[in-house]
């Protein structure tokens, strides 16, 4: 297998995604701006939106795949039995949670969105919609098992395909809205749940050629079942811990009007490149590197930290200073129309800029995490996220008063680089970190080439300044080929100086 090769083919789909998503909340900026039926939309869409990516952005892999791997190479139908029987008990679990929340949205929602609460019709108009929505929490999670079992066969375009569906869906939900004078906000919820269905299905008839499922109900489970849910709990926090210091930054900024709109905005923007630079290649590296432990090949283990270690880097360091560089730019460009104004792209800016700086974070937590969870150690990446979240909570708390929203990516940006220190000091403590000094060079080499590309960067910006403001109608036509131009300086630097070529990242 090949990393860059595999993690290419998950972020073109990952990508076609993006843009998508992207297209969808040009819309949703442009007919809800950040009004009250934004923000209890994103609040109701945040919960099972948090769920999606902590279980389909690598959470549920980094506790399904080594289990799964481990009972396939022992026997064929062990790790179909074992795969049968982790499907039932979720699909059970999952079932409980649903109801529940269905039960229980309003605590839910004073739980999640607090700040709501001064506001009784924003407050009505989050449970509401929460309830149209949180469905989806149960289809995408199911969907998160038949993802895993194709990336445990190294098949990884069908499973990063799938969120595309969700994007389309609610395009055309917000288009017939538009045209037959429905409410947005609810039309947006109820494309969401359906969204899943149709996700659920597609991506169950892609995995019969590898897995055909047979339901099981049983009092009695194995003790590996037991096993594989004693550490999904764990790797939900563990893995998903941006995801998680996002949700608790949801929950402050509903204090703020318009804050938790800021915060989406800015999410959508960065999540791009945590998708292409840290779950990409965290999600195609975890199964062979799972598989060398199962074999002890010790070789093989040192060459894919280092190959997913170096990928990371060489596709977060770019991201990083363009965001930083070009916050404003780039949502002028995306969000800067309709009912979305000039104070609300400075604000969302501000947030973006500060996401920026932790996205190498953000990505590098995501690949040295799969070092323990390849291992079957959940726990090590459960107490380093706990002092993630803890850190991110308190800087967001106890400095929300003075400096408003804006804390919230800083703070979440700061315990994420605490939380790369960590695993870095405790894997060197270890000598598990098997990382050579050919490493240190390139890295070198992927800092100069950043240096270039931003130098170009900025020389477009100051440049074509006139045509990416705010005022100018089509902005986004300038800044999508500025951004290409610079993206081709930035690879094509890599490739003269030689730590971009195929070859170098197999793990054969």
């Amino acid at each position: 297998m090949n990393l860059l090769s595999s993690a290419s083919v998950f972020s073109f789909f990952t990508l076609i995604s993006r843009i998508l998503g992207y297209a969808r909340d040009i819309l949703i900026a442009i007919f809800l701006g950040t009004s009250i039926f934004a923000d209890a939309f994103f609040v109701a869409f945040r919960l099972p939106n948090t769920f999606r990516r902590l279980f389909s952005e690598g959470t549920f892999n980094a506790a399904f795949i080594p289990s799964y791997t481990s009972a396939k190479i022992e026997d064929k139908k062990k790790g179909k039995k074992f795969a049968d029987n982790v499907l039932s008990s979720l699909l059970l679990i999952l079932l409980f949670i649903v109801t529940l929340v269905e039960i229980f949205t309003p605590y839910l929602i004073y739980i999640i969105a607090p700040g709501f609460i001064e506001n009784q019709i924003k407050f009505d108009l989050a449970v509401e919609l929460t309830r149209i929505t949180f469905p989806f929490l149960l289809f995408v999670s199911l969907s998160s098992f038949f993802a895993g079992i194709l990336n445990s066969n190294n098949k990884f375009a069908a499973a990063a395909a799938a969120p595309i569906i969700l994007n389309v869906v609610l395009i055309i939900s917000l288009i017939v809205s538009y045209y037959f004078r429905l409410n947005f906000a609810k039309q947006l919820s109820y494309g969401v749940s359906i969204a899943g269905i149709i996700q659920l299905i597609f991506l169950i008839y892609v995995t019969l050629k590898f897995y055909k499922p047979d339901l099981v109900f049983s009092f009695k489970i194995s003790n590996k079942v037991k096993f594989f849910f004693k550490k999904l709990l764990p790797s939900i926090l563990s893995s998903g811990v941006t995801q998680i210091n996002i949700l608790i930054g949801t929950i402050i900024a509903s204090f703020q009007t318009g804050a938790v709109s800021y915060l989406y905005y800015a999410d959508r923007i960065y999540q791009i490149n945590l998708a292409i630079a840290g779950i990409a290649v965290g999600t195609v590296s975890l199964p062979v590197l799972s598989a060398a432990f199962k074999t002890k090949n010790i070789k093989k283990i040192s060459s894919i930290q280092n190959k997913s270690f170096e990928l990371s880097l060489l596709l977060s360091v770019p991201a990083s200073f363009g965001l930083v560089l070009a916050s404003e730019e780039i949502v002028n460009a995306l969000f800067g129309y309709g009912s979305f104004s000039v104070d609300d792209v400075e604000k969302t800016a501000d947030a973006l800029k500060y996401f920026g700086y932790g996205v190498p974070a953000f990505a590098l937590v995501k690949v040295l995490s799969n070092f323990f969870f390849a291992r079957d150690n959940t726990k090590i990446p459960f107490y380093i996220s706990i002092a993630m979240v803890f850190i991110n909570t308190l800087l967001s708390v106890s400095l929300f008063s003075r400096f408003g929203f804006i804390i919230i990516p800083i703070a979440t940006s700061f315990s994420t680089w605490v939380g790369v220190l960590i695993y870095l000091y405790l894997l060197h403590l270890k000598k598990s970190l098997l990382l050579k000094n050919l490493m240190i060079m390139n890295f070198v080499k992927i800092f100069f080439s950043t240096i270039i590309m931003s130098a170009v960067l900025l020389f477009f910006l100051e440049e074509f300044v006139s045509y990416l403001d705010y005022s100018y109608k089509y902005k986004a036509v300038y800044l999508l080929p500025i951004v290409s131009f610079v993206g081709m300086v930035y690879l094509l630097s890599c490739y003269l100086l030689g730590i971009l070529k195929i070859k170098n990242y197999k793990t054969n």
